[in-house]
């Protein structure tokens, strides 16, 4: 018999958490669970095909274990655990996630103390465990987003993510056509908000990221797991909310980026700097695999790599006339050998690191004004790169504050490049989305 919608009473939480082959991680989501100041009715653990100990650590934890029996997916999986679970209220968590002491009790209080609340979804904290630059600056990201959300949410996120179980029912939960983590979550999501129930973000209910990102890791998630299924799931619901990572800020950003690029080939075009295109490529890719490196550890066969590439780049510049590409490259390059000090904020690196930068960055901007007047396709180049920064300074202020001004810095690339994938992702998205409606307007006229 399905439980009625309202008021509901304590320990009425069931923890539901799939996984596939996250033993590691698995053991310190289970861990914090028992830290809670509240315990929950139960704790579901979903194995979905796991090859590795996942299995045997959820066991040793004491929950109850559901296998697939193979492989379901993420929203198959959720779905299964869902089905099996006594709760009223249905609290999904990520294998790679630990959550607060105070969560399961936040989880209870929210749809307690609100009968009309049928969804609420937490957010990342701002301490991520991987301590190497790209983990912390994705991490960070996703905190970010969480935290400057509106509050009464217009999407699902089964990474930390509760729902009655009655509403969860009625709408069939996750989508089970998406294989591998993508957006069954956000899917589930706009149907919700599609048929006008109510979801609140509530930014105190944090867990911790244990995930640690690689370049192609990361590229691979946000192209084709997230940006491009998302597109098409805007195009299929014609709903594009002003929130998260589609906020107005960030579409503006996509096309200044755009704009960007094209300054670049244009200026790449009058000096006839094609030569700097593989050089570019070559340095992209060793910049991807230095970033991954732990602050105490480097490969020093890639550092010299990086070294010898921008000396050619400035070199073969200087040579073209192409002036302006040397601010960029030395401020870069600056960064790089300071990268060791990402890890704490730049207030406590040291007098010669801050020197070293503010010289730098000093150096670069007289450069960039005394050159630029004369150059106008120059003088676009950066004027349309600080509107960027400009529609961007609250996520560059959030990361100063919480790991420096230098990491702020050095997270820019990272983020312009994050802005290119996404209009490469909402193109793709846009063309499968057009091919399909076009395919199943032939299939239905009998073409």
């Amino acid at each position: 018999m399905a439980l009625p919608d309202g008021p509901i009473s304590r320990q009425t939480v069931s923890v539901i958490i799939p996984v596939y082959n996250s033993a590691d991680t698995l053991k310190l989501c289970l861990e914090r669970l028992k830290l809670s100041t509240t315990a929950p009715m139960e704790c579901i653990v979903v194995d979905d095909g796991s090859t590795d100990d996942s299995v045997k650590v959820a066991r040793e934890s004491g929950v109850t274990v559901i296998p697939t029996g193979g492989r379901l997916g993420p929203g198959g999986a959720r779905n299964l655990g869902a089905a099996q679970a006594r709760g009223e209220i249905l609290f999904f968590l990520d294998a790679d996630v630990c959550a607060s002491s105070d969560a399961i009790a936040r989880v209870e209080s929210a749809f307690r103390e609100d009968s009309t609340l049928d969804a609420l979804i937490g957010s990342y904290d701002d301490s991520p465990s991987s301590k190497d630059f790209l983990s912390q600056y994705k991490n960070l990201m996703h905190s970010f987003v969480h935290q400057t959300g509106r509050r009464e949410a217009s999407t699902f996120w089964g990474g930390c993510g509760a729902i009655r179980r009655t509403v969860f029912m009625e709408h069939s939960g996750f989508d089970e056509s998406y294989g591998r983590p993508a957006i069954e979550d956000i899917e589930l999501g706009y149907r919700l908000s599609r048929a006008g129930r109510k979801i609140a973000l509530d930014p105190e209910l944090q867990v911790t990221h244990l995930k640690r990102w690689t370049f192609i890791g990361l590229v691979k998630t946000d192209v084709l797991d997230r940006g491009i299924p998302w597109t098409e799931l805007i195009l299929r619901d014609q709903n594009m909310p002003n929130d998260l990572n589609l906020q107005l800020s960030q579409r503006v950003s996509v096309a200044l980026v755009y704009v960007l690029l094209g300054f670049a080939t244009a200026c790449a075009i009058q000096w006839r700097g094609y030569f700097l295109t593989p050089i570019f490529a070559a340095l992209f890719l060793l910049l991807g695999r230095y970033w991954v490196d732990g602050a105490r550890k480097r490969s020093w066969s890639v550092s010299l790599c990086m070294t010898l590439g921008a000396a050619s780049v400035v070199g073969l510049a200087y040579r073209q006339h192409m002036m302006g590409l040397i601010p960029a490259v030395v401020l870069g390059y600056v960064l790089l050998l300071v990268r060791h000090r990402y890890a704490q904020p730049i207030e406590t690196g040291g007098r010669w690191t801050r020197y070293m930068l503010g010289t730098t960055i000093a150096l670069c901007l007289l450069f960039i004004l005394s050159y630029l007047p004369g150059q106008p396709l120059m003088l676009g180049f950066y004027s349309v790169f600080a509107l960027i920064m400009i529609f961007n300074n609250q996520f560059y202020i959030f990361l100063a504050a919480k790991r420096g001004k230098l990491f702020a810095v050095a997270a820019v690339p990272f983020h312009l490049l994050y802005h290119l994938y996404n209009g490469i992702s909402f193109t793709v998205g846009l063309c499968r989305h057009t091919f399909r409606t076009l395919a199943s307007r032939a299939r239905r006229w009998g073409l």
